[in-house]
């Protein structure tokens, strides 16, 4: 499948510098459980644009990663392969498209039983990546790290608005989603959450940023089945400000991890996208921040999931 999968993206610098001895390509696909893509676009984008360089961002940062993790130890010994990154500059004005180019390289991915992590790119991405994995998953949620709830019907004339990305999963792909680190509500995303409580969950950074006593009830709303979206802006600004909108108020690194630990241990997770960083030139640590979170969320697929 990988001939097909190359047919999407470009070449990229590799996710990590690790001690691989593959002899080709294809032999790392195969041999790879992990398959990592970046989607560089941010066409919707409505206060800081920026996000389309956050992949190579993250793979650049990526080098620097430790390869032992003093918790889940040497990750990468389960394969981690970087097909490289979506083309979509030429589809880069309609939204639409990018989202079904994103679905169709997912599909290829997903139909190879690869656990898929995609690199945003603006949060509309997660809408094509969802659609693959909603096909292979009957049942299956969406677990959402966000400072917005992102139910908006459309924001700047398009339903595939990076403010709509959680209305497309429960509308469109019919997912419950679980939102938490919110502190942006707007009026008509607040109507919908109190119209569809069954299937929109919230908890907010102001009820949960010191405390892990809302665990067991977050984890209660989740299917079996869950996919991660980690929109990087659900982290405080004091530890990420390259993202377009940084809220104050967020989630520490450590709350953040904690939770998703539980969340791998407790459920199956299926692929995760770390999404909306917008690298700030001369300031590193966000970069830095997103690839480790990467590389935590493998770490915690290998031991909890794959493992086990």
């Amino acid at each position: 499948m990988l001939n097909n999968i190359r047919k999407y993206v470009l070449g990229s610098l590799q996710f990590g510098a690790f001690p691989y001895d593959f002899k080709s390509d294809s032999e790392a696909y195969n041999k790879s459980r992990i398959v990592i893509m970046g989607v560089p676009f941010d066409g919707t984008a409505t206060y800081q644009t920026g996000t389309k360089t956050g992949p190579n961002a993250i793979l650049n940062a990526s080098v620097n990663v430790e390869p032992y993790d003093d918790e889940l130890g040497e990750i990468y010994k389960v394969g981690i392969f970087t097909a490289g990154t979506l083309n979509v500059e030429e589809i880069h004005t309609d939204p639409k498209r990018v989202i079904e180019s994103v679905y169709k390289a997912s599909k290829g991915i997903v139909k190879d039983n690869k656990f898929l992590v995609t690199l945003g790119g603006e949060h509309s991405i997660s809408q094509g990546v969802i659609k693959a994995y909603k096909e292979k998953y009957k049942r299956l949620s969406i677990l959402q790290l966000d400072a917005h709830l992102d139910l908006m019907e459309q924001f700047g004339g398009t339903r595939y608005s990076h403010a709509s990305v959680s209305r497309r999963a429960v509308e469109d792909l019919r997912c419950k989603v679980t939102s938490f680190g919110v502190r942006v509500v707007s009026k008509e995303e607040h109507n919908f959450f109190k119209k569809n409580k069954s299937d929109v969950s919230v908890f907010y950074a102001k009820d949960i940023y010191d405390n892990d006593s809302w665990h067991e009830e977050a984890l209660d709303t989740l299917e079996y089945n869950v996919y991660i979206t980690l929109d990087v802006d659900g982290f405080d600004p004091s530890i990420m400000p390259a993202t377009g909108t940084p809220v104050p108020g967020g989630l520490g690194w450590y709350r953040v991890i904690d939770f998703l630990r539980k969340v791998y241990k407790e459920r199956k997770v299926v692929g995760f996208d770390v999404v909306e960083l917008k690298p700030n030139p001369g300031n590193e640590a966000p970069n830095f921040l997103s690839a480790n979170l990467v590389y935590k969320n493998i770490g915690f697929y290998k031991k909890y999931t794959l493992l086990s």
